[in-house]
């Protein structure tokens, strides 16, 4: 069942034709592509192709992402076909996946990472914001696949109401045992929300991954604070 086939799809940037790198931003429960694409703004790179996709009815699944998987279906499985279907679209106009950078939120975040571990290769980056891999507790993951030194940024804080920090270090564990280069930060009485030191994370991942023009040319500061 195709549940989130159809949705829109929210671009900023540069166009897949003529970008230097890709970012598909996934938002969270009951928020909408406009409120992530609001990060193209902030993250300031206008040379990139941002591309923010949309849930049916704002949720991607219907139950907690610690939930049994199967509570959560068809919508989970939906919702990995159409990342897939975006990364594959990205790869076709001639970008690769390792300038393909997946980020998402809360609810978006859980998806990207499990999208990621589903699906493992060398991707350009991938950022999470409040989140971690989908399964219910005592979940064991298998660590086969390789993300041959993935840049990963994962940021949380310690009293999250709907991510137990547990789960952020679980993930962490999971995917730096894939080959993933995992950057954990856990912020003491944060709250469900996105912080400054986040943002510097993503952009340095960003940065890392496509040079910024002005770095390549030999230029100066890649963007301004935020």
């Amino acid at each position: 069942m195709k549940v989130h086939t159809g949705e829109p799809l929210k671009r900023a940037g540069t166009p897949l034709e003529e970008a230097r790198g890709a970012v598909i931003l996934v938002h969270g429960r009951g928020a909408t592509p406009e409120n992530i694409l609001e990060l193209a703004g902030v993250l300031d790179r206008p040379d990139l192709a941002w591309m923010a996709p949309a849930a049916a009815n704002r949720t991607w699944y219907n139950h907690s992402f610690m939930a049994e998987r199967e509570k959560n279906e068809p919508h989970l499985s939906s919702a990995l076909e159409l990342l897939a279907s975006l990364v594959d679209q990205v790869q076709e106009k001639g970008i690769p996946l390792e300038r393909t950078v997946l980020l998402g939120f809360s609810q978006g975040a859980c998806l990207s990472s499990e999208f990621v571990y589903r699906n493992p290769g060398r991707y350009g980056g991938l950022v999470l914001f409040s989140g971690g891999l989908i399964g219910p507790p005592g979940t064991t993951w298998s660590t086969e696949g390789d993300l041959s030194g993935t840049p990963v940024f994962l940021g949380c804080s310690d009293v999250d109401a709907h991510i137990p920090v547990e789960r952020v270090h679980e993930t962490t564990r999971v995917l730096g045992e894939m080959g993933a280069q995992v950057t954990e930060r856990i912020y003491p009485g944060m709250g469900h929300l996105v912080n400054r030191d986040e943002i510097q994370g993503a952009r340095r991942l960003l940065d890392e991954a496509v040079p910024p023009p002005s770095e390549r040319a030999g230029g100066g500061d890649s963007g301004s604070d935020t």
